[in-house]
């Protein structure tokens, strides 16, 4: 296992649980001794993209720099956790090259479940024409071909979209696993003898298995 900075990048529909999953996923990557940030979307136009609209260019220039920062941390060994609608494939695989050590996470949900989920109206507005450009409603979302993990998050608890994501994660190399219980927490009277291995071990040779 090699420490060194990485991105994971969370994409998906608004609602569909991105930005809870990253706050979980920040926990548990610090929790095993890794430096991380989380960039969220909707807080990085608050303060780094003050004055974007929601046009396509404007939302090309929002991810571009969410994208700029990641590659800025992972490059002086920092995980990069960002929630961000991301709505465009060629930006995404454009991010990735340009990153490198990039993993990307399709949070999969049906608009309908976001749609229920919307605690800010959204959609509804989006529907009655109050407003333009939402994801899913009047703007596409194209969702990626070959993303490293998918969690389905109307069918998944949050732990176990999680547990996915951090499996990926070590398979790749790029989270250590969980440290193991200290072998003084086994109790003794569980703990073979020599005696004990010896006669195991012979056990298992009059039976052919060693």
């Amino acid at each position: 296992m090699t420490e060194r900075g990485f991105t994971l990048w969370m994409t998906g529909l608004s609602g569909s649980g991105k930005t809870t999953l990253a706050k979980m996923a920040e926990q548990e990557i610090r929790s095993r001794g890794l430096k991380v940030e989380v960039l969220d979307g909707e807080e990085f136009r608050t303060h780094l993209s003050q004055g974007l609209g929601f046009s396509k260019e404007d939302r090309d220039m929002n991810i571009r720099r969410i994208g700029f920062v990641c590659h800025l941390l992972a490059r002086n060994g920092i995980v990069a956790v960002a929630s961000a609608i991301s709505p465009y494939r060629t930006l995404r695989d454009e991010i990735r090259k340009h990153i490198g050590a990039f993993i990307e996470v399709y949070v999969k949900c049906p608009l309908e479940t976001c749609i229920q989920r919307d605690e800010k109206g959204l959609y509804r507005k989006a529907r009655a024409g109050e407003i333009a450009h939402v994801t899913g409603i009047s703007d596409p979302y194209e969702e990626p071909l070959n993303p490293e993990v998918i969690v389905e998050t109307d069918q998944e608890t949050p732990e176990e979209s999680l547990a996915k994501i951090l499996q990926k994660l070590e398979d790749l190399d790029y989270l250590p696993g969980q440290p193991r219980e200290e072998a003084e927490s086994i109790p003794e009277e569980e703990v073979y003898s020599i005696e004990e291995e010896d006669k195991i071990k012979k056990r298992l040779q009059d039976l052919g298995y060693i």
